[in-house]
């Protein structure tokens, strides 16, 4: 584990200078931000952006004020994004163990503070691996949400990531994160490969490892958010990888209680009354529910909780008890993720 903890940051620290340097597209994000991501994004420093090494956009809805903690910060791009959209009440704290990365990320804080004309600075960088959160000193129930981009996969214990970033979430906070993830299990000449590690490949969990590994921390029913195919478009590792299929994915996991193993039926409902700034004619919560402003909509127990637990309780009305269960609830799709471009074509970088 120490060598391949070394060998992580000697890649991310020294052999990659800028995101051009990767080898692949794995460390790529494949989806376009969307506008308050981008506003925010727009006045991220220069330098912090060329060194962004992530697959996805991990920043969800309706986090003013709200304490958020980055796995794997880097030189802190989604740190800053997210110190913007929690404004001056908010804090963020970026947790990464290269030195280099965490360099770029410090020496930019001040420019941050000014550039969003905030009174003192909402943002900290703390060296760290994220595999060991419990030596951080990190309060446990301290964080709203917890974020990471692209790097859970390069941990080797990915339970004991998982298990720690439940235990620093509040109860009805959620870990809001993008990695890559396989269609099958990596081979272990695969995983012993430096470069293929480096690149976000060799440490992606095949997605059922990943649904149990997260269930046994605590999460009970994670959600897929979005996914993405991914492209190599490297002849040399398309021939290692052979059939391997790998996708950018985004989670959403919450620390919450009553959360069944399965989507149970209660006969209950909820209907959104809009009022979160960036989903105001609907809110998203996972791609297999949409919640369009007005309609009232059937759901299982496990979704009435995530939204009757969680931040967004103001912004819906609830419907039902939970005094009559109709068995399995048929409306929140299999369990089978990956599913939203399978059959089209792969995503490019944006």
């Amino acid at each position: 584990m120490t060598n391949i903890h070394q060998e992580v940051q000697e890649y991310y620290g020294t052999e990659l200078q800028k995101s051009e340097d990767l080898k692949t597209n794995a460390c790529c994000t494949l989806t376009k931000p969307p506008k308050h991501i981008l506003e925010a994004l727009n006045m991220v420093a220069d330098e912090v952006q060329a060194k962004y090494y992530g697959c996805g956009l991990t920043i969800p809805s309706q986090v003013e004020g709200l304490r958020i903690l980055d796995l794997g910060s880097g030189s802190g791009r989604d740190c800053y994004i997210a110190g913007k959209l929690v404004g001056e009440n908010g804090y963020v704290v970026g947790v990464d163990m290269t030195d280099e990365q965490l360099e770029v990320a410090n020496n930019h804080i001040e420019y941050h503070r000014e550039k969003f004309g905030y009174a003192k600075s909402n943002i900290e960088f703390i060296k760290g691996n994220i595999e060991k959160l419990d030596e951080l000193n990190l309060e446990k129930g301290s964080f709203d949400i917890i974020i990471s981009n692209c790097v859970i996969n390069l941990a080797m214990d990915k339970h004991k990531v998982l298990k720690d970033a439940y235990d620093l979430l509040k109860p009805g906070g959620e870990m809001y994160f993008s990695d890559v993830y396989s269609d099958r299990r990596i081979p272990q000449e695969l995983q012993d490969d430096k470069v293929l590690w480096g690149e976000c490949l060799s440490g992606a969990l095949y997605w059922n490892d990943f649904l149990n590994v997260a269930k046994k921390a605590g999460f009970t029913d994670p959600r897929a958010v979005e996914d993405k195919p991914i492209t190599i478009e490297n002849e040399e590792v398309e021939e290692l990888v052979g059939d391997i299929e790998f996708y950018s994915v985004t989670y959403r996991l919450w620390k919450l209680d009553g959360l069944e193993s399965d989507c149970e039926d209660y006969g209950q409902a909820v209907a959104y009354r809009g009022g979160v700034p960036e989903e105001l004619l609907s809110l998203k919560l996972d791609d297999h529910h949409i919640f369009p402003k007005g309609k009232v909509m059937s759901v299982c127990g496990n979704t009435y909780n995530m939204l009757h637990k969680t931040r967004f309780k103001k912004y819906f009305d609830f419907y039902g008890t939970w005094d009559t269960h109709y068995g399995i609830f048929e409306g929140c799709g299999g369990n089978i993720p990956f599913t939203s471009n399978v059959n089209g074509d792969a995503a490019s970088c944006c």
